[in-house]
């Protein structure tokens, strides 16, 4: 199947679907704790989505990995689809080719779900970075479509910055939700925090306003979906 053709698939279920895209800088510099917190922090959201009915019905999880080169590990499925798959880190970042690929994943995505007469609710990005991306990387253009695409409500897109990250390239790409700092490694906290938000998503109705910001240290307010 090419890059981004959903076309032979069949859909599963006809719930209202969430799309949530994650994309995981494995550069070299996430060696050791990082690596092994994100991985941990990756199987508890894994367990956490598999505990709700609703969520692991509504829910469909896609990873993408960048280092010098970006990988789907994960194309978008239910929890009950696939095994959360353990990463390894090395090389360098390329951030911005990793979220050009995050978008263009949702957008093909989008048209599948139309495809098959699937609604859908507003996909999500999720970015989580340690460092900086390589200079060869337009990081004033994915602003810029970023920037278009949130305004026209394509998706929500959450850029976090990992210990060591330079906060100033999330915030240029920031839109609609800022940039968040993780502290530490704390990644098993974000993830419980995104497993309960997606949860409260698929379950809240087209339109609805929704208070994501429990348990998020106040660093988001409410978000129409």
């Amino acid at each position: 199947m090419a890059k981004n053709d959903f076309s032979a698939e069949a859909a599963e279920n006809y719930e209202q679907k969430c799309l949530c895209v994650l994309v995981l800088d494995v550069s070299g510099s996430m060696s050791g704790e990082p690596i092994q917190e994100l991985n941990k922090g990756l199987q508890d959201f894994y367990q956490e989505i598999d505990k709700d009915n609703t969520t692991r019905q509504r829910l469909e999880v896609s990873l993408i990995t960048f280092s010098h080169v970006v990988n789907t590990v994960q194309e978008p499925a239910l929890v009950e689809n696939f095994t959360m798959p353990t990463l390894s880190a090395s090389g360098s970042t390329a951030m911005v080719t990793a979220v050009n690929h995050a978008i263009d994943k949702v957008a093909a995505r989008k048209q599948w779900y139309k495809d098959t007469n699937q609604a859908y609710y507003r996909p999500w990005i999720i970015l989580m970075t340690d460092g900086e991306p390589d200079s060869d990387q337009d990081v004033a253009g994915l602003a810029q479509r970023i920037k278009l695409d949130v305004a026209a409500k394509k998706y929500a897109f959450l850029p976090i910055g990992v210990e060591g990250a330079k906060m100033s390239i999330l915030k240029q790409i920031e839109s609609g939700i800022p940039a968040m700092k993780l502290q530490g490694t704390k990644f098993s906290s974000f993830f419980k925090w995104l497993s309960a938000s997606m949860g409260t998503v698929v379950s809240a109705e087209e339109g609805q306003q929704v208070d994501l910001s429990a348990g998020a240290d106040d660093w988001m307010s409410a978000f129409t979906i």
